[in-house]
C-alpha cells in the first residue's frame, strides 16, 4: 500500500506539539504567511526551484483547480533539546508548506500524481514526490516555468529573497520583475531528499489544498 497522509488538519495547526523519541527534540508549530501565489492556469507545480526552475523539468500534477489567486502558508516548527535555554536564534524547519485552495474542512487525502504515475505501481509505504538537491522547495503554475529569466545559479529573486534574511526557511513569495509571474518558495525540512505532496478533497470531492511533507514531524 502506498504511504498515506498524516493528519495536516493537527499539523497546520498553531501550537502543536511532538517530540522526537530518540533525541528527545520537541518541536512546536507555528504558521507562516506565504502570500497569494497565482495560477493562471490552475495546473500546480511542486518542485524544488533552484534545480527545475526554467529546465522544462517538472511536469504540473493531473489535478488542477481553477485559475486564481491562493494563499500559501507553511507549518513551521520550532525545535528545542530539553533543558535547553531560550536561545534569541530559534531553531526553525518547515515541517509541511501548503497550498490553501478553499478554507474548508478536508475528509479525505491522495497522493498527488504526475503524468504516467501510477499508484499501483507503488508498494509499501511507498510514494511520488520530488527530488530536492538545493534544500529548497516551491509552488509555482505551470505558465511560470520558462517566466523566471532572472533566477540563474545565485542571481536572481528567488536567491535574494532567502540571502537577505539569512537564508531563513520562509515562506517567501517571489515575483519575476520581467514577467510578473510569482512562486512560493520555502525550505525542504531539513534539506534534500524526496517529498510527497499531497491532495486533499472536502466530503463532496472538492480540492481544499495541497500539501508537501518534509518529514519535520515523525510519522
Amino acid at each position: 500500500m502506498p504511504m498515506t497522509a498524516r493528519d495536516y488538519t493537527w499539523l497546520f495547526t498553531p501550537g502543536s506539539e511532538f517530540r522526537e523519541d530518540e533525541t528527545g527534540t520537541v518541536g512546536v508549530i507555528h504558521l507562516a504567511d506565504g502570500g497569494q501565489l497565482w495560477l493562471p492556469t490552475g495546473q500546480v507545480v511542486a518542485c524544488d526551484p533552484f534545480v527545475s526552475l526554467g529546465g522544462g523539468e517538472s511536469e504540473p500534477f493531473t489535478v488542477a483547480v481553477a485559475p486564481g489567486h491562493y494563499r500559501v502558508e507553511a507549518a513551521v516548527a520550532t525545535l528545542t533539546q530539553p533543558d535547553e535555554p531560550p536561545s534569541d536564534k530559534p531553531h526553525l524547519r518547515v515541517a509541511a508548506a501548503r497550498l490553501v485552495i478553499r478554507d474548508e474542512p478536508t475528509t479525505a487525502w491522495e497522493l498527488a500524481l504526475q503524468p504516467g504515475q501510477d499508484l499501483a505501481e507503488l508498494t509499501e509505504d511507498e510514494f511520488y514526490g520530488y527530488g530536492v538537491d538545493a534544500g529548497t522547495g516551491a509552488f509555482y503554475d505551470a505558465s511560470a516555468d520558462g517566466s523566471f529569466p532572472e533566477c540563474e545559479g545565485d542571481e536572481g529573486p528567488l536567491w535574494d529573497a532567502f540571502e537577505e534574511t539569512g537564508h531563513a526557511p520562509g515562506p517567501y513569495l517571489v515575483t519575476s520583475p520581467s514577467t510578473g509571474h510569482t512562486l512560493a518558495a520555502f525550505g525542504s525540512g531539513w534539506g534534500d531528499g524526496a517529498y510527497p505532496t499531497f491532495i486533499g478533497r472536502t466530503a463532496a470531492g472538492e480540492v481544499t489544498c495541497f500539501v508537501t511533507d518534509f518529514f519535520v514531524v515523525p510519522v
